[in-house]
């Protein structure tokens, strides 16, 4: 029965039927055989990619792929090894580092960032935002700063750390802090973190220092002043030629107390403690170009202001007086023949803000300008750039220092305090070139809340010093409770 089944299914078929079989039975071996071939050629890809040993290229395919893969395995057993290595270093450095993702949580930070941010372990279980962890919006900015512009970013501010408890709030203490953020794959940013206290302390034992050997000086020195003013007046040729020597290395050192004694009061003083008034800066600028005008004259510089004819502002007098003419004397002091000082003056925004907040003074000059590798330190005390323009005594001839010193009057007069330099027909100024003029700058500026900057100037090549100053209504400093001279006459 089956034998006459198959003899009737062999006389059914046709030589179409056959030829249809035979077609797809090659067409599917074609197609088998084309997906070996792309399936050869692919490993042979990840082979070239993988970089397998040349020497085992006598070896099959699958093999070389195997060792490949084996040899990948221990490579990356390897750099988890080292990247633990890595960890266990971090995690027992110095400093403080903390990382965060691209969504500014917390990924990890090791022990010193831990005490430092004042971080509980039980807070680093799990992922949670930075911000949840630590309360410090200053570095949070700087993780932003570093993640937008790409590149290493630093910051310094003070830490204050916050409790659960607020019982225990008035038990925290506040860490000056200074984070380096470095910038990572996949939007991720490293942060390192070092206490600034002890550095600070070293500044501040300095200061107190060299506070205490001016007060010292401060008396001896005027005593030798007045000796020196004595004998000048009875002593004849060549013995008066020494006394004049001596009293001007003793106006000298007396100035140079003076300064020390004005830079530590500066920096205790801030914003709430400056007598403030309102005053026209287009005029000050010019009254004290006057008040220099005899020194321009013998290099033959003029004044090339530019900005507004009136501008008013709630700044010390006195102060600001004191800036302008250590900015304009550096300025008179290395500019060549026959050029210009130009002073800009005008109104800027602050970054975020659409309205005008804030006072530019520019500086500029046309002299040799700074060093490069100069410029960070040109506010740091006793720092000179050029080390051949050795402090000499000041030429004191045809200015007003001989008719003040002469009358005997006593230094103190004209400088009692940081900012007792007067506009006034007897004001004191004497450019000593003792390196401490831009760091008294500096000091009054930030006292004020602003901010000096120094670089140079594109087109002329010499020094550019920018002053910025806030900008703010008299309403608005009367009721930030700063002392005004319209609140002491109201009082």
């Amino acid at each position: 029965m089956p034998g006459s089944l198959f003899t009737t299914y062999r006389k059914s078929l046709k030589p179409v039927d056959l030829l249809g079989f035979f077609l797809g039975l090659s067409l599917g071996l074609m197609l088998l055989g084309w997906q070996h071939v792309q399936q050869k050629l692919k490993l042979k890809q990840l082979i070239q990619r993988v970089k397998v040993d040349t020497t085992l290229s006598s070896l099959p395919v699958t093999s070389r792929l195997t060792r490949a893969i084996a040899a990948y395995q221990e490579a990356e057993h390897g750099l988890e090894q080292e990247l633990q290595t890595w960890k266990q270093m971090i995690q027992i450095a110095p400093v403080g580092f903390l990382q965060v993702d691209e969504d500014n949580q917390l990924l990890w930070c090791n022990s010193q960032a831990c005490d430092l941010l004042s971080v509980q372990p039980f807070q680093l279980s799990k992922p949670r935002l930075l911000l949840e962890v630590v309360r410090s919006y200053e570095l949070d900015e700087l993780i932003e700063q570093t993640r937008q512009v790409r590149k290493p970013c630093q910051r310094d501010w003070t830490f204050y750390p916050t409790h659960s408890d607020p019982s225990r709030l008035s038990q925290q203490q506040s860490s000056p802090l200074r984070a380096y953020g470095l910038p990572m794959t996949n939007g991720c940013v490293g942060v390192f973190l070092e206490s600034r206290e002890e550095a600070l302390s070293l500044i501040q034992q300095r200061d107190r220092w060299i506070s205490d050997a001016a007060h010292e000086l401060k008396t001896p020195l005027t005593s030798i002043r007045l000796v020196a003013e004595t004998l000048q007046s009875r002593l004849e040729p060549p013995l008066r030629d020494w006394v004049d020597r001596l009293l001007k290395e003793t106006i000298r050192l007396s100035s140079l107390v003076q300064d020390l004694l004005d830079l530590s009061q500066l920096e205790a003083q801030s914003i709430h403690q400056l007598s403030l008034s309102s005053v026209d800066l287009t005029k000050l600028i010019q009254s004290t170009w006057l008040s220099l005008e005899p020194l321009a004259r013998k290099k033959v510089l003029q004044l090339d202001y530019v900005g507004p004819e009136h501008l008013l502002t709630q700044v010390n007098e006195a102060g600001l007086h004191r800036v302008l003419l250590n900015l304009l004397d550096n300025s008179i002091k290395y500019s060549p023949m026959h050029q210009q000082i130009r002073v800009q003056l005008s109104l800027q925004s602050n970054e975020g803000r659409s309205t005008k907040s804030q006072i530019c003074l520019e500086v500029i000059d046309a002299g040799c300008g700074f060093p490069e590798v100069a410029l960070p330190h040109i506010f740091e005390r006793f720092y000179r750039v050029d080390p051949s323009r050795a402090r000499s005594v000041p030429d004191l001839s045809g200015s007003r220092m001989d008719s003040v010193y002469a009358t005997g009057k006593s230094i103190s007069r004209y400088a009692t305090s940081a900012f007792d330099l007067t506009t006034d027909g007897d004001s004191l100024y004497s450019g000593s070139g003792s390196g401490l003029g831009l760091a008294i700058v500096q000091q009054i500026i930030e006292a004020h809340g602003g901010s000096v900057r120094a670089s140079n100037h594109p087109e002329t090549g010499g020094a550019w010093l920018q002053v910025f100053l806030p900008w703010q209504p008299e309403l608005d400093i009367q009721d930030m409770g700063v002392e005004t001279e319209s609140n002491r006459e109201n009082g």
